[in-house]
């Protein structure tokens, strides 16, 4: 698939924040008209203590849920852990992992935030910009504020960041702690919500993030092997 890959990737952290910054207003909270969506890409990373990255890409049919395709990359990853710029130690794996499929999935789901970020600029937001695909940001924590969402799977609650909201708590399963579902690019929050509980069959995670997390995490071990 086509990923606009930039010359070169911002070295430190004021130029990564200016990135984010002159990035944001490109985002677009809205549907491609119509929303249909085939197939959707799992998106996730595995770090090891030095510095090694593996990301995988797993996409799915989603009629049967069985997978299609995979891809792995992996990289070393030179940009120092600073909060809110996370994005920049998985980029260059995750577009290089995303440029290896043959094929162009209707859906990105990344195990990452979108809008519902400092910046509103998370990693689904950059991905969804490079890509000019439908991006979600499904996070297993959150930036902002939350009530509790209802216990029952379905329910949801808004995330305020200073007042304005930018993403959803969304319970996937009965009693079960929820997921954080922000806007990447392309597609609106009722719409990601509703995808995000689609893609969850019996688990917390969606499916596409439950398989490419175990994909990259034995691409991991792979790499680091010995």
């Amino acid at each position: 698939m086509r990923v606009d890959v930039p010359d070169e990737w911002p070295r430190t952290p004021a130029e990564a924040a200016a990135l984010q910054d002159e990035l944001r207003p490109l985002v677009r909270a809205e549907n491609p008209a119509p929303p249909r969506f085939s197939t959707a890409a799992g998106i996730d990373s595995a770090y090891a203590e030095d510095g090694t990255v593996a990301t995988a890409a797993v996409v799915l049919d989603l009629t049967t849920m069985e997978t299609v395709e995979t891809a792995v990359a992996q990289g070393i990853s030179t940009f120092p852990y600073v909060p809110g710029l996370l994005a920049f130690r998985e980029l260059p794996a995750t577009v290089a992992a995303l440029g290896k499929l043959t094929g162009t999935p209707d859906l990105l789901v990344c195990d990452a935030q979108g809008i519902a970020h400092p910046r509103r600029f998370g990693l689904a937001c950059h991905i969804g910009l490079l890509t000019g695909i439908p991006t979600i940001g499904v996070a297993k924590s959150v930036w902002g504020e939350y009530e509790p969402p209802g216990p029952r799977r379905g329910d949801v609650s808004d995330i305020r960041i200073d007042g304005e909201v930018v993403g959803r708590a969304l319970r996937t399963r009965d009693e079960v702690k929820p997921l954080f579902v922000s806007v990447g690019h392309l597609i609106d929050l009722d719409t990601a919500c509703a995808q995000v509980l689609a893609l969850t069959q019996g688990f917390r995670q969606p499916e596409t993030t439950r398989r490419a997390d175990h994909l990259c995490r034995a691409a991991l071990r792979a790499a680091t092997a010995g």
